[in-house]
């Protein structure tokens, strides 16, 4: 079955460290749909996916892909 994979573990430690709270805090989520999202255990609605791409100034490719 095709998922959703991404980069926001690695976008993050490369930000600085930044951690999952602050993260949360700049896009208006918590810190465990961020941890949620990381582990892939949960889909971000689109406008969160292009909030969390702004906050790193990466495209949303880069940020989110599609695994077959």
């Amino acid at each position: 079955m095709a998922k959703v994979v991404n980069n926001v573990r690695t976008l993050r430690f490369l930000a600085g460290e930044m951690t999952q709270a602050e993260l949360g805090e700049k896009i208006g989520l918590t810190r465990q749909t961020i941890a949620a999202i990381e582990q892939g255990k949960y889909s971000p609605s689109l406008e969160a996916a292009f909030r969390i791409a702004q906050v790193f100034g990466k495209p949303l490719e880069e940020v989110f892909s599609w695994e077959e």
